[in-house]
């Protein structure tokens, strides 16, 4: 009696059962991307805030109401020490108009708001909006906070 070792018979060899591969997946799997875009949808969103005006000063209080505009004025900033700044750049007096003449060729509006701390020198912020004033910029608005009621 002999026997026949790794015959093809029904009990051991690889004949018989055949394995099934498994076909490859064609969707794709958004959640990870989802996910992606909701925690930088969350980031920007506690950004935009922040990234208005970052010269600190203390606006004065008044009843005016807000001025409605769509698009984004160019702000100057002047400070407590009478310090003078474009956005978050500080500049000179004398260097006021023909930065804004620059700003104002490449696409913004000439709209310009005035953020003067309320402890700054009335004469320095008069003497800037008397220069922008005269360079043929008309759209000068002076920005404050709303009056609270006491």
């Amino acid at each position: 009696m002999a026997m026949q070792v790794g015959s093809g018979g029904a009990g051991g060899g690889r004949r018989g059962r055949r394995r099934r591969r498994s076909a490859p997946i064609s969707e794709i799997n958004v959640t990870p991307f989802v996910d992606v875009m909701l925690v930088l949808l969350i980031i920007f969103m506690v950004a935009a805030p922040l990234l208005t005006v970052g010269v600190p000063i203390d606006l004065p209080e008044t009843a005016a109401k807000p001025l409605e505009g769509d698009n984004e004025p160019i702000t100057i900033s002047v400070n407590s020490s009478g310090e003078i700044f474009i956005q978050d750049t500080p500049i000179l007096l004398d260097e006021v108009v023909p930065k804004l003449e620059a700003i104002a060729a490449n696409g913004y509006e000439e709209r310009i708001y005035v953020r003067g701390d309320q402890d700054a020198d009335y004469g320095t912020v008069m003497k800037l909006m008397g220069r922008i004033n005269a360079a043929g910029f008309k759209r000068l608005g002076l920005v404050t906070l709303e009056e609270r009621d006491s």
